[in-house]
């Protein structure tokens, strides 16, 4: 199979660094291809403006968009980008969590990326969440943060992991129609981290990468079956007290 990691870390000895050279090993020796996009080694370009489009008169960013998408007139970079995910089978976002999310220069890649006409579309029906230009491929994340497990429970100071990654993992993932798998979670990677902590995260990381193939991926519903027209989540489908985010999982 074909294997896509996106990579985001500026430091070239970090533990990210480190676990993305083993899940490269990984799956090469499990005879997969694996490509990476190292955000920071290519300087990756993370504001998405005109300058990503060939000419237009189209003052409308969107529309802009769209119109370079439907012409072939994306810039390189993300023209290469969209042909790997297109090509992949297993999409991998490798971040360190900073400030609650992605580090500013993959929020780039997902903006620059996923354009309209690609990622997102500005009709009514464009199909999303659950379904795509992206259907049919799988999508995990592997993040690290210096929180412990703890503080990332559901009565953690920081809310629960998964609410956390509700955003990446439904809102851009999800919405562009690939299968998300759990995703990998190191916690209390800070400077206490021991190669004791290390070799649990390399074996858990490479008990999921063995497995992808056959893992169930999160039960997000799907626009199309489970919510009416003003994409309002049908009456009756979910346990009575559900709330928030629970309310999107099957």
């Amino acid at each position: 199979m074909k294997i896509h990691i996106v990579y985001a870390h500026p430091h070239t000895a970090s533990l990210n660094a480190a676990l993305r050279d083993e899940a490269v090993r990984t799956l090469e020796g499990l005879g997969h291809t694996v490509t990476v996009a190292d955000l920071y080694a290519m300087q990756w370009k993370a504001v998405a403006d005109f300058d990503d489009f060939g000419p237009t008169e189209n003052e409308a960013f969107m529309p802009a968009a769209g119109e370079a998408w439907e012409q072939g007139e994306i810039a390189a970079d993300v023209k290469a980008e969209q042909a790997r995910l297109l090509a992949a089978d297993l999409v991998i976002l490798q971040f360190p969590l900073w400030w609650y999310t992605v580090p500013a220069i993959m929020k780039g890649w997902i903006d620059r990326v996923f354009t309209n006409g690609f990622g997102y579309g500005t009709s009514r029906d464009w199909p999303r969440f659950g379904d795509g230009v992206l259907k049919g491929r799988r999508a995990m994340v592997v993040v690290t943060t210096g929180a412990a497990e703890s503080h990332l429970s559901d009565r953690g100071v920081n809310g629960d992991i998964d609410s956390l990654l509700f955003p990446l993992q439904h809102g851009v993932l999800f919405y562009t129609g690939m299968e998300v798998l759990p995703p990998v979670v190191v916690t209390s990677a800070h400077p206490g981290f021991s190669a004791s902590d290390y070799a649990d995260a390399v074996k858990d990381l490479r008990s999921r990468l063995e497995t992808f193939a056959e893992t169930a991926p999160v039960a997000y519903r799907r626009q199309a079956e489970d919510y009416d027209d003003d994409k309002r989540l049908k009456p009756g489908l979910e346990p009575a007290g559900t709330t928030g985010f629970a309310l999107h999982l099957a």
